[in-house]
């Protein structure tokens, strides 16, 4: 092995055991004689949609397989050793040691009855590297160099009392903490807000910078990989499509695969002139939950039918909750909505089933927006059977008209939802939704846990249905590449509060408020060195003020 290569992964082959009811087990290989290789101090990024094995490949630098999976074949070499040949007690210890793991969701990696310094610092006492005065005071200079507030005294919070993005950087904190050679980041910024984002991103560049530890970065955003990975390597079905310095790939990509998620997100909707009277008219609405304080005020917003209104934001900053009061899941504390000419009850169980029928929603992971035991038919056909009766050939005949709406074929019918992609099943929640014939369809962050390019197809797929149908959208996203795509109409909303509406070239035509500037200023660009860029523009910014 290259004494400069720290990480060497050698013709690697990982396999899975497929068990389904009334068939014999089979065996897949889900990746087919991967290799690479990645210096001390040097980031490289995997990137692949879905199933392209971009984790599968990085948990195997832990010797781990997650979910039955098996590494069938290869060598996996860490600073000389093959890891694949070590024993339970060898892994033991060179896990959490040697190498560390950050995952996607901080949230569900703490425990939250323990204070956050004592996570942080567990490993690091588990693997006896450091008194846990010396610990303490590591964990400490890392929420520093991860520009966590507080540093001296954060740590004595519990899980609940951090953001999102300071739990992530947290997490970062405790897989640096041992000192690893080696970290696998596995989609560490996905469930962020793009502001929150940026900080995560600028915070862990800084901390491998700082470290000198080496990185695997595993995502499906080009973008945001450009950003902190040396090279670059692109993943699909299990194979490596191209691999090349992250310069190279940005702007000389060599593979159609590779100028296909580059040039991604290149929808183009020219934003339609709206009605003289809105569908929809939400008004002054206030809304909270319980008895806590209003977590929207005085909301006004218009939707017009056969245009999208996008409601753009933060997490907590109200978009899906003035969703819920739309469809009466949560009744307005005040205000009124009028829709198609008459007052909407506030409360959806008193809403006659029409109202009901034209206010339909698409959520944001359709895995659990279905029942996993029901077929795609049935899943289709319920609300056809709900709200018209039809049953029968005709139902049958109704379900083979939605499957081709969405571009499925027929026979998906009778599979089940573990059967399908991502992107097949978030195409089978919009069928669901279709089938009630609403007027007005609700897109819950639809888009934002798919790939690049599964979400541009699902996009161009409801751009396309609303052609067709007239249907009215009202789309709640914090991604600002999907309001430019999508959008006739924004809503930016901040702490509750419209900061920005209108339509799509007013709002995002400057000058522009400071929160909508923000939000602008956060999407990440297809260019290196974006993002010291925009970092250095708002401490100067800080500094200013």
């Amino acid at each position: 092995m290259n004494d400069a290569h720290f990480l060497d992964i050698r013709d690697l082959k990982i396999g899975v055991t497929v068990r389904e009811p009334g068939t014999p087990p089979r065996d897949i290989t889900i990746v087919h004689g991967v290799s690479t290789t990645l210096g001390k101090g040097k980031v490289l990024g995997l990137i692949g949609e879905s199933g392209a094995g971009k984790s599968t490949i990085g948990l195997s630098s832990l010797a781990y397989g997650r979910g039955g999976v098996e590494i069938t074949g290869g060598e996996v070499f860490v600073n000389g050793r093959d890891i694949l040949e070590m024993g339970r007690s060898g892994l033991n210890a060179f896990r959490g040691r040697e190498v560390s793991y950050v995952s996607q969701s901080a949230a569900a990696g703490f425990n939250p009855a323990h204070r956050l310094i004592d996570q942080v610092i567990e490993a690091t006492l588990e693997h006896g590297l450091m008194s846990k005065a010396d610990a303490e005071a590591r964990a400490k200079e890392l929420f520093a160099a991860l520009s966590l507030p507080d540093p001296e005294t954060i740590g004595d919070r519990y899980p609940h009392q951090v953001s999102g993005g300071q739990l992530q950087r947290v997490m970062t904190a405790m897989a640096l903490c041992p000192k690893p050679d080696l970290i696998v980041f596995d989609e560490p910024t996905t469930a962020l807000d793009v502001t929150t984002q940026i900080d995560v991103l600028a915070a862990i560049k800084n901390a491998i910078r700082l470290t000198g530890v080496a990185a695997l970065y595993i995502t499906h955003d080009l973008a945001v990989v450009a950003q902190v990975a040396d090279e670059i390597m692109v993943l699909r079905d299990g194979v490596t499509i191209e691999h090349g310095s992250t310069k190279q790939i940005i702007e000389d990509p060599q593979e159609d695969y590779t100028q296909a998620l580059v040039s991604v997100r290149s929808i183009v909707h020219q934003e339609k002139q709206p009605d003289a009277q809105p569908l929809i008219r939400m008004e002054n609405i206030v809304a909270g939950y319980g008895s806590g304080p209003d977590v929207i005020a005085d909301v006004t917003v218009d939707i017009y039918q056969g245009q999208t209104l996008a409601v753009v934001g933060e997490s907590g900053s109200g978009k899906s909750t003035l969703a819920r009061v739309l469809t009466g899941l949560l009744p307005a504390r005040s205000g009124q909505i009028s829709f198609d000419g008459r007052t909407l009850t506030n409360a959806q169980k008193d809403r006659p089933l029409d109202d009901l029928r034209d206010i339909q929603m698409i959520y944001q992971m359709a895995d659990t927006a279905m029942n996993p035991r029901q077929t795609i038919g049935t899943i289709i056909g319920r609300p056809i059977e709900f709200y018209f009766g039809i049953k029968g050939q005709e139902l049958q005949n109704r379900i083979a008209a939605l499957l081709e709406k969405i571009e499925l074929p027929a026979d998906m019918a009778s599979r089940y939802p573990a059967e399908l992609s991502g992107g097949q099943k978030q195409r089978v929640c919009i069928a669901r939704a279709l089938a009630a014939e609403p007027k007005v369809i609700i897109c819950d962050e639809v888009t934002s846990a798919l790939d690049p390019l599964v979400a541009d197809g699902i996009l161009k797929l409801l751009l396309d249905l609303q052609k067709r149908e007239n249907v009215a959208y009202m789309f709640i996203t914090h991604d600002l590449a999907t309001v430019k795509a999508i959008a006739d109409s924004i809503a930016v909303m901040h702490l509750g509060k419209l900061a920005r509406y209108g339509t799509k070239t007013h709002v995002l035509t400057p000058p522009f408020d400071d929160y909508t500037d923000l939000l602008l200023s956060s999407v990440p660009e297809m260019e290196l060195g974006w993002l010291e860029a925009v970092t250095a523009s708002r401490k100067m910014e800080s500094a200013g003020n």
